[in-house]
């Protein structure tokens, strides 16, 4: 009778677990985007070179979903001979005018909201957190997703209590001198495009993608 109660009552649990919402994608569907360009991000870290690191890190999930992205480092060129410079000026910017000047089918514009290392009990937590939005050519919001990852370093040492202490507040004190944040964001935009319940469809350029 116990062990019938327990498995009932981890039924009841499992059942109230709340399950991501599904976000509507018909707009992006009646959109059918095949390029997307990836514009300057706006960071609102106090690390200045965290847009570059994210910059570098958004082409390669989007083009494993199927799609063409045109080059960051030219379209930041572009950008910049068009006298746009900074991201917060380029999210300003009308979508179909920045669509134009690529002849781009979509536009994808990311914020940094957290790129930073806190440290707190002998420990680092080293946190990113990003807003994608997707607008199409004729400025339609297609997408939106926001994503946050942590990463604490780990001691796995299980001998002397006083060896593990030293460990961790070495492990604290170097990912707090020099945060790997790429793997984070890689992370974060492998579950955002790939793997979450709300990643993009899939692209035209896709081995196996439906066709829209």
């Amino acid at each position: 009778m116990r062990v019938f109660l327990c498995a009932l009552v981890s039924v009841f649990l499992m059942g109230c677990v709340t399950q991501p919402t599904k976000k509507d994608m018909s707009a992006f569907q009646a959109a059918a985007p095949r390029s997307i360009l990836v514009v300057p991000t706006i960071n609102k870290s106090l690390d200045v070179d965290a847009p570059n690191y994210v910059l570098a890190a958004l082409p390669v999930p989007i083009a494993e979903k199927g799609y063409y992205v045109f080059p960051v480092n030219t379209t930041k060129y572009v950008l910049e001979q068009e006298g746009y410079y900074e991201g917060e000026r380029i999210h300003q910017q009308s979508t179909p005018v920045l669509a134009k000047l690529f002849d781009a089918d979509a536009v994808l514009y990311v914020s940094i909201n957290r790129w930073d290392a806190q440290f707190a009990l002998l420990t680092t937590v080293v946190t990113v957190e990003f807003d994608y939005h997707l607008v199409s050519k004729d400025g339609t919001e297609l997408w939106k997703e926001n994503k946050r990852m942590q990463y604490q370093p780990q001691s796995n040492n299980a001998g002397h209590p006083l060896a593990t202490l030293i460990v961790a507040v070495v492990n604290a004190a170097v990912a707090r001198a020099a945060p790997n944040y790429m793997p984070l964001t890689q992370q974060a935009n492998q579950q955002v495009f790939i793997l979450g319940p709300n990643a993009i469809p899939n692209g035209p350029y896709w081995p196996t993608a439906a066709k829209y």
